[in-house]
């Protein structure tokens, strides 16, 4: 999410103040020089190199893929990993919108290699396909476009990877894309899974307020308590409002600390660099800007009636971000050949990362068992 860049700048300005801190100590002025920003890139490449070591996939049948694919008539980056070719295809949409989670879930995602072959996309406008196409017209980052880029996408990793359909996770923002996804072609996927699951676009924020209201209370917080009840309710004036529910939303939730480690893992990915960080970030303006206005336009029946695949929504249980009651209602009611709710205890708006091994267990036990087998060549 574009709100989290501040709090993901942490760990560099960690760095900085124990450079100078250090230089303090012995007496000499606090300067970065380009020699200290050498030593500190050769560190990065030292831990990048460990990393590719470290989270290779070393499987004699596994799929350790990186490029770019020609998508809606652009070059858009995917990453593909698994133990074994003949695990079922899941197919990852980010959040954000724009969040790319490429710059940073090889590692979150490494545990996943052995049951499924994990693959992540840049939607348009978004991490390295934003590097690759700085000169598209914005004006094309639009759910529709999205919805079309994610089908063709879908199609092309049915014919590369050979099989009837994809496993389909989507994330906050990727929720809805995916569920446009599958409405428009069910027959691409075995089944949907939604997380920090977009139900009611025009309601979230109130309904998040309440909650964490309750929540505030619940804990005996009054600093959260009394900065809820100064903003009250949206509509909002201005971003004040906002600002207050994503601090605490994030504070209650433990997102504080796992959003700022997401730099941190992005600044050591296995070939990336700085390039590639500032894409990740330039993704979540552009694309907030182009499509916050349209989800937030969304009427929640939209996104409810009828789906022709099974239907997941695997939630934190305690989102604030999405909330967990809207989830939990968007699940009851749709119609669809099988569905069913799977709230994640301990879990928050990121429990697909956070609680990692508890989402990948209901994976495993309710959506692999859908999944086919190799596509007959």
């Amino acid at each position: 999410m574009i709100k989290r860049i501040a709090a993901s700048l942490l760990p560099v300005v960690m760095v900085v103040s124990v450079s100078a801190c250090t230089a303090r100590a012995q007496g000499d002025p606090v300067q970065t020089s380009s020699a200290d920003l050498q030593k500190l890139e050769t560190s990065f490449e030292f831990l990048r190199a460990r990393n590719a070591r470290d989270y290779a996939i070393a499987s004699p049948a596994g799929v350790d893929e990186s490029r770019y694919v020609n998508i809606g008539g652009i070059q858009q980056w995917i990453t593909i990993r698994g133990d074994d070719r003949n695990n079922p295809v899941l197919l990852f949409l980010h959040g954000g919108p724009g969040d790319a989670i490429n710059p940073w879930a090889y590692a979150g995602f490494f545990g996943w290699s052995k049951s499924f072959t994990v693959v992540q996309w840049d939607q348009r406008g978004a991490g390295r396909t934003l590097g690759k196409n700085r000169g598209t017209p914005p004006e094309s980052i639009t759910i529709a476009r999205l919805t079309e880029d994610g089908i063709e996408l879908a199609e092309l990793l049915r014919r590369d990877l050979h099989k009837d359909k994809l496993v389909l996770v989507g994330h906050s923002w990727g929720s809805i894309l995916g569920v446009f996804m599958v409405k428009a072609r069910p027959d691409l996927f075995h089944a949907f899974v939604g997380t920090g699951q977009v139900a009611d676009p025009q309601r979230g924020y109130t309904v998040a307020h309440a909650a964490l209201l309750m929540k505030a209370q619940a804990l005996g917080d009054q600093r959260a308590v009394r900065e809820l009840r100064e903003v009250g309710p949206p509509p909002y004036a201005d971003g004040r409002g906002y600002a207050v529910q994503r601090k605490w939303s994030n504070l209650f939730e433990g997102a504080n600390v796992f959003l700022p480690s997401t730099l941190g893992l992005a600044l050591i990915a296995p070939g990336s660099s700085a390039r590639d960080v500032i894409d990740w970030f330039d993704g979540q303006g552009l694309s907030a800007e182009h499509l916050v206005p349209e989800t937030s336009a969304l009427e929640a029946k939209a996104l409810g009636g009828t789906f022709a695949l099974p239907v997941f929504v695997i939630q934190g249980a305690e989102d604030f971000t999405t909330p967990t009651s809207l989830a939990r209602s968007f699940v009851n009611g749709i119609r669809a050949p099988q569905k069913a709710f799977v709230p994640i205890e301990g879990g928050g708006h990121f429990a697909v990362f956070m609680k990692s091994r508890e989402f990948l267990a209901q994976l495993t036990s309710r959506v692999r068992p859908l999944a086919s087998n190799l596509r007959p060549r």
